[in-house]
């Protein structure tokens, strides 16, 4: 029989031959918790043997107990020579006693705990007295007692190891009996995972998660209206569910239905409501935005506010002292915007002719679709052109004669790896355009086997790297952005990929359609090389941009260094025309030197947004009016 000895605690040193060499901080602070609560005793001794130096002894077996010790010393709440009961065993076998200490210990069974905690809590201990007393946290106490919800028949099941504790925290969301068990009965023995009777529970119920919910302002508003919540303390993901869906249908159309308001007063023949996308709207034919000129009474007055911004900006970097220099600059600024805002506008045609969808969109974001023509309002105005007229109104541009700019087969595939990039990363961002996109490229393959059209992406799933068709890919934004997102996703999938297929089944759906965002952004290839079969599926990647609503100057800036030393004199003379006008070309031409009019039209180009056509998101071309008179709309760019 082993004696026991007592030790005082500044005679006990962690034993190198523990094979535990690692304690967490949080697991040493509960267990002083514990230990404290007890009156500082400790449940088990500690088993030592003798150390090196006389009268000093290594602790094999207890390492945490040792250092919850020592912490309580530290925040003198008891003594450093502290009597610490012990058990003395022979050196020799130190490894083997820790080994088989920390290999052969089991945790306590969760209905055990709950059953533990029950008892407590039935004798008036509130939970934060039960977690300081079995060293544990707050949050473990309240899911353990959350388990009272669950019936005993299942509880029993649990015990029987014929339910793992996943299935049986998700019963906690109820606490209908029968209804727990009718779900469990009705169930097929595959499809009984956490989720799957989370969501038969609670079906009638709105998660707080629920786009609907994110829409009015989260449970904290439902609430504050009235309503019921009933929290699901097991999903880390949720702050529970809204009971009342009546009520959140109510918010929801009472807010969406307040932007309506707004959205009516542009002049739209009709606006909808809706909590979620209008279906098919995507295929019905729609009116866009056109180009406003500025009239010469507004451009006189932009003339006029940018030569009056140049006189105070030059006042100031000259250091003119004038204290309200600063205060009518920003005015300028003002009137300058105001000038420059409306630059397009609905024309009356599509005003009186068109409506306006107010909706959620996957995320729960509002979504305000301008400009739809429904197939019936169409028919109806398409009989009543007497004159042969037809949709859409308003004259057609007249295209500018642009000057013969060149680019090298490099070049082009250098400024097209840089737009690809910024697709990939609007791309993964966006998973509503990425599940149209796949859909999509799929359907293309099977449904149209022997049609010429190609998708922007490469599924199945084909993968090309950038990094050796652009010039300076360590500047490249698009690229840079998108390979710090696949890091991030790196941290979260599993290390083994056969597990991804079942970690992906317990993934809440947003998460799925991000990564399938995030897969799908891989396959976009609008690079243009010198040889290529995918003309069309390039050209794609434009209707995909216009979807994503891709602002490429986010992504690229037209430069010396990105463009201009790439190009002829005669590109960067007509590019710059182009970006600034003809007295900037002027500029250029009078440079004796290449390197000249590179620095010079990196200078003129600068801040201005101005990018070359193989880096841009082209807009639709216009629809030709067809032989009979009639009209067909631009197809919606969505």
């Amino acid at each position: 029989m082993t004696e026991i000895i007592t030790i005082a605690l500044n005679k006990l040193d962690a034993d190198p031959k523990n094979v535990r060499k690692t304690y967490s901080a949080e697991g040493v602070e509960a267990l002083a918790a514990n230990i404290r609560e007890d009156g500082y005793r400790l449940l088990q001794n500690l088993v030592v043997r003798k150390g090196d130096k006389k009268g000093r002894y290594y602790v094999t077996a207890g390492g945490r107990r040792l250092a919850a010790l020592n912490l309580l010393a530290e925040a003198g709440e008891i003594t450093k020579d502290f009597a610490v009961e012990c058990k003395e065993r022979d050196g020799e076998i130190a490894t083997e006693i820790s080994l088989a200490e920390n290999l052969m210990r089991e945790d306590m069974h969760p209905l055990d705990q709950y059953e533990a905690f029950d008892a407590l809590a039935k004798q008036g201990k509130d939970v934060a007295a039960i977690a300081a007393r079995f060293g544990t946290t707050e949050t473990v106490v309240r899911k353990r007692l959350a388990l009272a919800r669950v019936s005993p028949v299942l509880l029993q099941l649990y015990r029987d190891e014929d339910m793992s504790f996943a299935q049986l925290s998700a019963f906690t969301v109820s606490d209908d009996h029968e209804r727990q068990l009718t779900v469990w009965n009705a169930l097929p023995s595959w499809n009984r995972e956490a989720h799957s009777l989370r969501r038969a529970l609670t079906e009638e119920m709105i998660a707080a998660t629920d786009k609907r919910m994110q829409f009015i302002g989260g449970l904290a508003a439902y609430e504050e209206a009235g309503g019921a919540v009933k929290r699901d303390l097991f999903d880390d993901r949720n702050a529970g569910y809204a009971v009342d869906a009546a009520l959140v249908e109510k918010l929801v159309a009472e807010k969406l239905e307040a932007t309506a308001v707004s959205v009516r007063a542009e002049g739209w023949k009709w606006v909808e409501c809706s909590a979620t996308a209008p279906a098919g709207y995507h295929a019905m034919k729609r009116h866009y935005p056109e180009g406003i000129a500025l009239s010469e009474e507004d451009q006189a007055a932009l003339d006029a506010a940018q030569t009056e911004y140049d006189e105070l900006a030059e006042l100031i970097e000259n250091g003119v002292p004038d204290d309200e220099a600063e205060t009518k600059l920003a005015e300028v600024e003002k009137r300058i915007d105001a000038l420059n805002a409306p630059t397009e506008a609905y024309s009356p045609e599509a005003l009186e002719q068109a409506g306006t969808f107010v909706f959620l969109d996957y995320y729960g974001r509002l979504a305000i679709e301008r400009g739809f023509v429904k197939p019936d309002e169409r028919a109806e105005t398409e009989d009543g052109d007497d004159d042969g007229e037809s949709l859409p109104s308003g004259k057609d541009p007249v295209e500018p004669k642009v000057p013969t700019i060149s680019h090298s087969a490099a070049l082009m595939e250098d400024l097209t790896a840089h737009k690809t990039a910024a697709l990939r990363i609007e791309l993964a961002n966006n998973p509503d355009v990425a599940l149209v996109a796949v859909v999509h490229a799929m359907l293309l393959r099977v449904a149209y086997p022997y049609h010429s059209e190609q998708s922007a992406l490469q599924l199945a799933l084909t993968h090309e790297r950038l990094e050796a068709s652009i010039k300076d890919a360590e500047s490249c934004k698009g690229l840079i952005a998108f390979n710090d997102l696949a890091d991030n996703y790196s941290h979260h999938l599993p290390g083994n990929p056969a597990d991804l297929f079942d970690w992906l089944l317990e993934q809440p759906q947003d998460t799925v359609l991000s990564l399938l965002a995030f897969g799908a952004a891989h396959s976009v290839n609008a690079v243009e090389k010198k040889f290529t079969d995918r003309r069309n599926g390039i050209e794609q990647a434009n209707q995909l941009g216009r979807a994503l609503k891709v602002h490429m100057p986010d992504w690229f800036e037209t430069t010396g260094d990105s463009y201009f030393r790439h190009v002829n004199r005669t590109t960067i003379e007509f590019a710059v025309a182009e970006a600034k006008g003809g007295e900037a070309e002027l500029s250029v031409r009078a440079a004796a030197k290449k390197s000249e009019a590179v620095t010079i039209a990196d200078r003129l180009v600068a801040g201005s947004g101005w990018l070359p056509a193989p880096v841009r998101i082209t807009a639709p071309e216009p629809v030709a009016q067809a032989d009979d008179g009639e009209d067909e709309f631009p197809e919606a760019a969505e």
